[in-house]
C-alpha cells in the first residue's frame, strides 16, 4: 500500500510515513481492506500505488497462491526489490509473472493495456494524490483523479471490482498520531514508533495545505460516490477506517 513517500518535497517529508504501516491506525485500515478483498483462483489483479506490496501480499495469500497475476504499480522504482523479496518468502512461491512490479505513473493512465483484462483492482491511500495541473488556468484540477477511475473501469472485466481507500476531507492527523502513540507504548521499539508518529502528524499539515490548494484530493464521500456513478460503477459500499480519517470504498463494474 502506498504511504505517500512519493509526494513529499524533501527528504524529511519522505520519512514521515515510512514506518507508519506498523501503527494501529494503518493496521486497522489494512484489516478492513483485506476483509473486502475476494481474489479467486486464476484471477488477475492490479495494486495501484502498491508501495512495498502489502496489499499484493494479501491478494496472493487470499487466493491461496493460485492467482494468475497480481501486478503492483508504483512510481517509485525502489519497490521492485520489495516485490523480489516478497516472492522469496511467500508460499507457494509466486513466479515473477504471477507477482510482479511495474514502475510507472498510473495517473497518466494505461493506454498501452488492453481493456477488460482485470478481475479486480485495489488501491490503498493513493488515488487522492493523482495530480494534474492546468497551465492555461494556472490551477490544480481533478482531471487525473477522474482519468484513473475511467482507466480502472476500462481495464476491469464486467463484474470486476474496485476496492480503494482515500483520506477524508481535512484529515485530523493528530488523531491518527494519538492512536499511533497508544500502540507505540505496547511495542518493543516504542521510540521508533514515536518518531514515526510525530513525523506523520507534522507533515500531515503540509498534505492538508496542498489539498486545500487543489493539488491533492481529500474529497467528501458524496463527491467520490458521484464520480464512481458517473464513471459507471455500481454496488457501491463504503465505511470509515484509519482512526476515522479514511474512507474505504468497494464497487463493481
Amino acid at each position: 500500500m502506498q504511504t505517500m513517500l512519493d509526494v513529499w518535497p524533501d527528504a524529511r517529508g519522505a520519512k514521515a510515513f515510512r514506518d507508519h504501516h506498523e501503527l494501529p491506525p494503518y493496521q486497522e485500515l489494512l484489516r478492513d481492506t483485506a476483509d473486502w478483498l475476494e481474489p479467486q483462483i486464476g484471477q488477475r489483479w492490479l495494486d495501484l500505488g502498491c508501495g512495498a506490496g502489502t496489499l499484493s501480499r494479501i491478494l496472493w495469500e487470499k487466493s491461496q497462491g493460485r492467482a494468475e497475476a497480481i501486478i503492483g504499480v508504483d512510481v517509485a522504482r525502489s519497490h521492485a526489490k520489495a516485490y523480489a523479496d516478497l516472492r522469496a518468502i511467500l508460499r507457494p512461491m509466486p513466479t515473477p509473472m504471477c507477482l510482479r512490479f511495474l514502475a510507472r505513473d498510473f495517473t497518466q493512465g494505461f493506454a498501452d493495456w488492453p481493456s477488460e483484462q482485470l478481475d479486480g483492482v485495489v488501491s490503498g491511500l493513493s488515488l487522492s494524490y493523482a495530480e494534474s495541473y492546468s497551465e492555461d488556468d494556472h490551477s490544480w484540477n481533478e482531471e487525473a483523479y477522474d482519468r484513473v477511475l475511467a482507466e480502472v473501469y476500462r481495464l476491469l472485466k464486467p463484474g470486476g471490482g474496485l476496492v480503494f481507500s482515500v483520506n477524508v476531507p481535512n484529515p485530523v492527523w493528530s488523531k491518527i498520531a494519538w492512536h499511533g502513540l497508544a500502540g507505540a507504548f505496547r511495542k518493543m521499539q516504542p521510540l521508533r514508533d514515536l518518531k514515526s508518529t510525530y513525523r506523520m502528524w507534522s507533515h500531515g499539515n503540509w498534505l492538508n495545505r496542498e489539498s486545500n490548494r487543489g493539488r491533492f484530493h481529500y474529497l467528501p464521500l458524496e463527491a467520490i460516490v458521484e464520480k464512481l456513478v458517473q464513471t459507471g460503477f455500481g454496488a457501491i459500499e463504503h465505511r470509515l477506517s484509519y482512526a476515522g480519517q479514511a474512507y474505504l470504498l468497494r464497487c463493481q463494474k
